[in-house]
């Protein structure tokens, strides 16, 4: 089963921005009631009937139930008695907010996440069962709105059926996610072709097994000084006011060009790593920590999370096999003796016993094209090939050759690449 997800902007009427918008606001205050309702019910059995604030915890009898999604759907049909708004919204929309507050309680239970939390504004929505007839030209019916035209930028491959739709707002308009399945099965890659290591970092965005080091583009931090003007002048304005939303929109809309900016960037470096390898090794990071460091907004703008997703998505589509592995010790490592050389962050030369010299990333870099190779397994014996990058897999470099290893930086993303030894 293949799951995919086009988008497209949509180009809505004002009567069907204002349906947009009016079912944004229901959708939000349906989250924020049914939250509202299992977080009384989760603090009022968090303390003895004798010690109970009457204050700031609502009184629920013993024998009331936990509000589940069932629940809260059943309940749903019966406020829309007393709410006659609540008929506005198709009735599937509403139940996919029940469904996603309980998608985030679960995931709070069973992956460590965070208490959900009540919203100020609701950006999405969806209509869960759509199908192929719902979609003529650059036309799509949605479910008790009517014909809305969508910008088709691409068109959408044969094979594939229309499952659902999701109407996004961002501060450039609405767009149309559609999820798209197909019902083959598809085979993991194998490994095979030239294999390439790749370590991330802030000095060099990707360092290649192969000597090449890819310069980080600053998205955030080039534009802050832009971002912090803006900001200025909202603070001066009245809150609510025209001129407010005006300013508060743009503000919106550079955030939004930095996101797409970064993102293109992650695609456009994905596809140049994939068409020099078979085979991708990159670290396997703990990018949560990372983001809390004392290079939190650098790490953030770097965008290391959403390089890695986009990297093993393009390496699927161009059948390229995509692995990670153990991050510990790789940048004090030496990838031709495998001796341990420890070296502090200043130091940006590796220098080891055994008379190799190579920039600290990509030594990083080829001990992780090393640890892949090493734990691909073919017919019970481990994979092993040259890391070092230079002629064919296999061969061996005389300590003379590796004793300098070339390095090439590239600004990567603009029309030429310059290149300096």
């Amino acid at each position: 089963m293949i799951t995919l997800t086009y988008e497209y902007k949509l180009a809505p009427t004002l009567e069907q921005i204002q349906v947009f918008d009016r079912w944004l606001s229901i959708c939000r205050s349906m989250w924020n009631f049914a939250l509202r309702e299992r977080k009384d019910w989760a603090n009022s059995r968090k303390c003895d009937i004798n010690a109970c604030s009457i204050v700031s915890e609502y009184i629920i009898p013993p024998d009331t139930k936990r509000p589940t999604y069932a629940s809260q759907c059943k309940a749903l049909t019966a406020a829309k008695k007393e709410y006659p708004h609540l008929k506005i919204v198709h009735s599937q929309v509403l139940q996919q907010v029940l469904k996603q507050l309980e998608t985030a309680f679960v995931s709070m239970w069973s992956r460590g996440f965070g208490f959900p939390r009540f919203k100020k504004k609701m950006r999405s929505f969806v209509f869960p069962q759509m199908n192929e007839k719902d979609i003529v030209g650059d036309i799509i019916k949605l479910p008790s709105i009517g014909m809305v035209k969508m910008h088709l930028s691409r068109p959408i491959p044969d094979g594939f059926s229309l499952k659902q739709a999701r109407i996004v707002k961002r501060a450039s308009g609405y767009y149309v996610m559609l999820s798209l399945q197909c019902d083959v099965n598809v085979p993991d890659i194998p490994p095979h072709g030239e294999p390439l290591g790749i370590d991330v970092g802030l000095l060099a965005f990707v360092a290649t097994s192969s000597g090449e080091l890819v310069e980080r583009p600053r998205f955030f931090v080039d534009t802050q000084s832009k971002l912090k003007l803006l900001q200025r002048r909202l603070k001066r304005k009245k809150k609510g006011s025209k001129n407010w939303r005006k300013l508060n929109q743009k503000i919106a809309l550079l955030h939004e060009h930095i996101s797409n900016s970064r993102k293109d960037w992650h695609f456009q470096l994905s596809h140049h790593l994939c068409n020099q390898a078979g085979m991708i090794f990159a670290l396997d990071l703990n990018l949560k920590a990372m983001s809390r460091g004392m290079l939190c907004k650098h790490t953030l703008d770097a965008g290391f999370g959403q390089f890695l997703n986009i990297l093993s998505w393009v390496c699927c589509q161009r059948d390229v096999y995509f692995a990670r592995v153990d991050c510990n010790g790789t940048s004090q490592t030496c990838p031709m003796c495998d001796t341990h050389t420890p070296k502090d962050l200043s130091v940006s030369l590796h220098d080891c016993v055994c008379g190799y010299r190579t920039d600290r990333d990509v030594a990083a870099a080829q001990v992780v094209k090393k640890r892949g190779l090493l734990s691909l397994d073919a017919d019970g014996q481990a994979v092993f090939q040259n890391v070092c990058g230079d002629g064919l897999a296999g061969i061996e470099i005389s300590s003379q050759e590796s004793k300098k290893q070339k390095t090439q930086t590239v600004k990567f993303g603009i029309p030429r690449l310059t290149s300096k030894r």
